[in-house]
């Protein structure tokens, strides 16, 4: 039996999965450097999740605000080791108050991929409000032009394993690419034999694109990198990596 939502986020049995899924690596390394480097005193992690890289980035004279809008995952979050320490908010870049006094503001996990062309410039804005002039806006996105999407076929990604939640067995199956739009389905294959199809939809988006949509949203002296050692962006990167000034 098979039961198809569009929502990935918010399946209790398979939030804890995630952290082991989607672990701490160069990508958080590259974040907490960031932070340390600009001395930022507080930072804003939109699209946060589990809070993983959210509660690393806590410490002392810091204040640090998580945000997402899988009610699921935040509750994980707040339960996680250091999750106290982190103000948590449940929903998208609209909750953030435009205080104008963040140091830095970071978008991690591909998260910016979800964003449809009109949430994209609304959270940049929203982003942008809550930033002091000055401040610093990063995240990452999968570049388009590695066509990543053409290895998540069901081959590629089978695997089964041994969770919390069952033996799974797990899949990815891509359904539709148009213009940089990539929709694909996510099967999770209980020992019951009901599947869990959860349905994404990403949107892949050019260097260009994106310095476009920073520069319409009032950022400025916006850098890329193909890695996140600062590699130049070429068809082999996998990754692009943003950082930008609010003007």
């Amino acid at each position: 039996m098979a039961v198809v939502t569009n929502d990935p986020y918010r399946d209790a049995d398979l939030v804890e999965l995630y952290d082991l899924d989607n672990p701490g690596g160069k990508d958080h390394a590259y974040y907490r450097a960031l932070a340390d480097e600009i001395d930022a005193r507080t930072i804003v992690d939109l699209g946060c999740g589990t809070g993983l890289l959210t509660r690393s980035l806590a410490g002392p004279g810091r204040t640090v605000i998580g945000i997402d809008p899988s009610r699921t995952m935040l509750d994980y979050a707040r339960r996680r080791p250091g999750g106290a320490s982190v103000a948590w908010i449940h929903g998208d870049a609209s909750a953030l108050a435009p205080t104008g006094v963040a140091d830095l503001a970071i978008c991690t996990g591909n998260a910016v991929m979800h964003l449809g062309p009109q949430e994209l410039a609304s959270t940049l804005a929203s982003l942008a409000g809550t930033l002091r002039s000055g401040g610093t806006l990063s995240f990452e996105s999968r570049n388009p032009a590695y066509r990543e999407w053409e290895r998540w076929t069901p081959e590629a990604t089978y695997g089964e394993r041994a969770t919390s939640a069952g033996y799974l067995r797990e899949w990815l199956d891509v359904t539709e690419v148009r213009e940089g739009r990539v929709v694909f389905d996510a099967h999770n294959v209980f020992p019951d034999g009901e599947d869990r199809v959860y349905t994404s939809v990403l949107f892949f988006r050019t260097a260009l694109e994106f310095q476009r949509e920073l520069a319409l949203a009032a950022f400025t002296d916006t850098t890329l990198a193909g890695d996140w050692h600062g590699a130049p962006v070429d068809d082999r990167s996998r990754i692009i990596v943003f950082r930008s000034r609010r003007a």
